[in-house]
């Protein structure tokens, strides 16, 4: 049963490969279906669930939302709110985050991006974990062609894109996003074309995969 995670930059083409690798695998890609599952396990909108993995760079909105945590906790609130119109906990979302991703990597052929996947099934000895990166310069090319942008609001994209996902790594898994150890492989899409990479992607799991199963064999023998 394949089973990728992959994570990359804004504007390095990790989306992009990834549906490539799950056609190649012929295998399910999931993306912002997982934000759907996750908001419907704890009955939530997709924008709350959203709004967990783009931290609040804003020290005002910090304060605000700790305050309303803290209000809660205190049962000031919490006689009049249901579960549903508090805030929403943090460990309530890692819970089903984790549930939902585990759930799909247990049952499913897929090919998984981002949501903290690497970290979720890093002990899965079936699954290959990739990180997409690519030059800044490239990057800002890719994402004013994207979404239209010029370059000044491009680069300002990318580095919001970069930061939240940093810090959703730090708050959550309390790792770093780009650590090269949390990775069996990093693609460079500078020389590399989409389709190439996707190629090695699906060429590097069936080599893990071959590895897996000798090593199975040695063990039984």
């Amino acid at each position: 049963m394949p089973l990728v995670t992959i994570r990359g930059q804004m504007g390095s083409g990790a989306p992009e490969i990834g549906k490539l690798v799950a056609d190649l695998l012929k295998v399910d890609y999931v993306d912002r279906e997982i934000i759907a599952e996750v908001a419907a396990a704890i009955n939530r909108s997709d924008i709350e669930i959203m709004d967990k993995e783009r931290p609040s760079t804003n020290l005002l909105e910090r304060i605000g939302e700790a305050l309303a945590r803290s209000a809660i906790r205190r049962g000031v609130a919490s006689a009049y709110l249901s579960a549903s119109a508090m805030p929403l906990d943090d460990k309530r979302y890692l819970k089903a985050l984790i549930s939902v991703i585990r759930e799909l990597a247990q049952t499913q052929r897929i090919v998984i991006r981002g949501r903290g996947s690497q970290f979720i099934l890093k002990d899965y000895p079936r699954a290959l974990h990739v990180l997409v990166i690519a030059p800044l310069k490239m990057r800002v090319s890719r994402v004013m062609a994207d979404l239209n942008l010029d370059e000044k609001e491009a680069k300002k994209e990318i580095v919001q894109s970069d930061s939240s996902r940093r810090e959703f790594t730090r708050s959550y898994f309390h790792a770093e996003l780009e650590d090269p150890l949390l990775y069996d492989l990093i693609i460079n899409t500078k020389n590399l074309s989409f389709k190439a990479a996707a190629s090695t992607v699906a060429s590097a799991l069936r080599a893990k995969e071959g590895r897996r199963q000798r090593r199975n064999s040695s063990a039984q023998t």
